[in-house]
């Protein structure tokens, strides 16, 4: 990453932030004052995507940089280098049959003999240390697993496809098991508990410790099959690892993050929102005199939802909402005038809401413009130790190619399968929270 480059961004972002404070400060905005704070608003985030890319690029770099060492055939270990040269081999003879094996060929028909020697090869070591076992496979009648590289992108870019498959630090973390039963995730609630001050001698009270079961289960997600024509194969050269490496982390992050986040539980995912509690109910922005509408948020409403939560869990809690949510954050003002937006200045660090990161979650509610009839509540803003948020993930992802099914219509089948579970680490102490709009 280029670190001037980056200075540059962020020099860029604040001074447009510092133009939208000092506009923020005029109070109720003209129609063409709002459109201005919004093109600016549109400025800095397209900087702050900028600026992002370019750290996640440094992040994945320094990841792989780090790679152990592998085996090669004979058992005998190699470097890293080596083992990236050898999966390059293996990702160009993989996605060759991919592209060009039909159901009624071989493999030697397709493959050059070094080749099918290189698949049989790393299949047969597939597992080592260094090398993630399984893997996943092109059809019923292939037993190669998909390169590494492939599933370190799809991974990669699940991961930023929505703020509940972050897995960094404050977020919800992504736990992997190797076998898909059931697995109970202990969980203790002592915060009641004291010690005793007792004399010589004398018999010491017992109190044991109360614990409890949070079990996991791996629900079955699909990306659902993605279809591709020989032709598109065979003769457009199109480029197949990053062709589904995105249609898969499109629809599989929208699925997952959306059950993360507000997952009924039970047959599915126990999402963030579904299992916190509230933490208040929001009186509104205006000038935070406790009268405003409630389809707004005050710096009020953002204090006691902060302090809903027990010290322990506010350190290194983030707030999470919609963007559209964000964005009306955005122009709020404490009582002596300060905003409550700032944008990180330095490079890797993150913009604040009352000096606490966020992330920003469009499966969350957004604010309702108007009452309703019934009356009804939107979760908007949610706080707290997000990292007490637990995702589980089985093993890789499995890639499938289907030859036969799509052959009539002159096309080949892919799809890809992912495992997956969460739920909220909550022992009763509730470590995260939800601000909730009445309507």
């Amino acid at each position: 990453m280029s670190l001037s480059r980056n200075v540059e961004l962020r020099q860029e972002r604040a001074r447009i932030a510092a133009q939208m404070h000092e506009l923020a400060k005029v109070g109720t905005l003209t129609t063409e004052q709002n459109e201005q704070f919004e093109r600016m608003d549109a400025d800095q985030l397209r900087l702050k995507t900028e600026i992002d890319r370019l750290e996640r690029a440094d992040a994945l770099e320094t990841e792989t940089r780090a790679r152990l060492p592998q085996s090669d055939p004979s058992g005998n270990r190699i470097s890293a280098d080596e083992g990236e040269a050898r999966e390059k081999k293996y990702a160009s003879a993989y996605w060759k049959y991919m592209k060009r094996i039909r159901s009624n060929q071989s493999m030697a028909e397709v493959l050059t003999a070094e080749e099918c020697q290189i698949l049989t090869e790393y299949r047969a070591t597939i597992g080592v240390e260094g090398t993630p076992a399984g893997g996943a496979y092109p059809g019923s009648t292939a037993g190669f697993v998909v390169p590494v590289g492939f599933i370190a992108e799809v991974i990669s870019a699940l991961k930023y496809y929505g703020p509940m498959l972050d897995g960094g630090m404050g977020m919800p973390r992504i736990l992997v098991t190797e076998t898909c039963g059931q697995l109970p995730f202990p969980t203790s609630d002592d915060t009641t508990a004291v010690g005793e001050i007792i004399t010589e001698n004398s018999a010491q009270n017992v109190l044991d410790v109360n614990t409890s079961i949070i079990n996991f289960q791996s629900y079955k997600f699909s990306s659902k099959i993605v279809k591709v024509s020989w032709e598109m194969l065979q003769d457009a050269g199109i480029n197949i690892p990053e062709f589904l490496s995105q249609r898969f982390s499109e629809r599989l992050g929208r699925i997952l993050n959306t059950k993360f986040t507000v997952g009924a539980g039970a047959t599915e995912p126990n999402g963030i929102i579904t299992a916190s509690v509230t933490g208040g109910t929001a009186i509104g922005a205006g000038g935070n005199d406790g009268s405003s509408a409630a389809n707004t948020v005050g710096s009020d409403d953002l204090v006691t939802l902060e302090h809903s939560i027990d010290p322990l869990y506010r350190r290194g809690a983030r707030f999470m909402m919609h963007d559209s949510v964000l964005a009306a954050i955005k122009k709020v003002k404490d009582k002596y005038g300060r905003p409550l937006w700032l944008p990180g200045l330095a490079a890797n660090t993150p913009d604040t809401i009352n000096g606490y990161g966020y992330a920003i979650n469009n499966d969350m509610d957004q604010l309702q413009a108007a009452a309703s009839s019934p009356t009804v509540s939107k979760k908007t803003v949610l706080f707290g130790d997000l990292s007490k948020y637990l995702v589980r993930r089985v093993r890789d992802i499995t890639v499938m190619r289907f030859d036969e099914l799509y052959a009539a219509n002159g096309q080949v089948g892919f799809v890809a399968f992912a495992r997956y579970d969460g739920n909220l680490l909550d022992a009763g102490t509730h470590p995260v929270k939800f601000l909730t709009n009445t309507y």
